[in-house]
């Protein structure tokens, strides 16, 4: 008995908007597999009729996607090959995929992962902002305990910070953020390679300001700035600013600095020579 080979997975990015904005290579995989495995047929339909490619369409979406990818992976044994698309961007970002991703290596079948379109890096660019460091969140949680284990998790990151967010949460997202982190740069890129296409680069109480009196519409992609040198700059001050020089120095060997460690600290804070602050130190005998 001739023993049939696996098949092969293929996560294969789609547009984000703009339809032009598909691979070749996302073209000649989706013409060539038996099955393309699509977060919403009728989305994905659109797309494959714009390039005329006919294939069986079977759902596979969040609601689904454990249950179907056993389904899916037997496809895959029987030597196969699947196609899987979301509705736009790439599989397993904020979409279906990360759960058949990890079916095919736990049954030792070969998939592959397309480059493509992602509106968070889209986004990023957009910004401005720092792209050397970036942290992608996803959508921020509903529930209140959750809410408050992303702050716990964020709050001291210096990290550009990506957000996904749909326009009927934008205004509570915004003012929870606002609550909890305070005023920071941010960028609300929504629509993105569509014909409505828009970037806003202000802060997050304007952009509260701007959307209490423009109703949101469209997807979005917030790019938020981490922890700027200001912000802790201000923090650290905050916990000097009210003492003496005396009990700046104390505060500092307190934390554990050596008399010597704890003067240099306390004259760079305060912007004196240490000749000056080591005046102050004189009657501190605790090492």
């Amino acid at each position: 008995m001739i023993k049939m080979s696996k098949g092969k997975l293929y996560i294969v990015p789609t547009p984000i908007g703009n339809l032009k904005d598909i691979t070749l290579r996302a073209i000649e995989v989706l013409n060539s597999v038996d099955i393309i495995a699509a977060e919403d047929t009728r989305q994905t339909l659109k797309l494959t009729n714009h390039y005329n490619i006919k294939k069986q369409l079977i759902s596979y979406h969040q609601h689904n996607e454990y249950g179907k990818s056993n389904n899916l992976i037997e496809i895959l044994q029987e030597g196969k090959e699947i196609a899987l698309v979301s509705d736009a961007g790439t599989p397993g970002i904020s979409d279906p995929g990360s759960v058949i991703i990890k079916k095919c290596i736990d049954n030792n079948i070969d998939f592959e992962v397309l480059p493509g379109a992602t509106a968070s890096i889209t986004a990023l660019v957009y910004s401005g902002m720092d792209t050397s460091k970036f942290m992608f969140l996803g959508f921020i949680p509903k529930s209140n305990k959750e809410k408050k284990e992303l702050i716990e998790e964020i709050k001291e990151r210096k990290e550009t910070l990506i957000f996904y967010e749909a326009p009927h949460r934008l205004i509570n997202t915004l003012e929870f953020l606002k609550d909890n982190l305070g005023e920071r740069r941010i960028s609300l890129c929504r629509e993105l390679t569509k014909l409505h296409e828009e970037i806003i680069r202000t802060t997050i109480s304007d952009s509260l300001e701007y959307y209490k009196k423009n109703s949101p519409k469209g997807e979005y992609v917030l790019i938020l700035e981490g922890k700027s040198q200001q912000e802790i700059e201000m923090e650290e001050k905050e916990k000097w600013q009210d003492l003496s020089i005396e009990e700046h120095i104390m505060m500092y060997m307190e934390e554990g600095l050596n008399k010597k460690e704890a003067i240099k600290s306390t004259a760079k804070d305060r912007r004196l020579s240490k000749s000056e602050v080591y005046k102050f130190s004189i009657n501190i005998h605790k090492e």
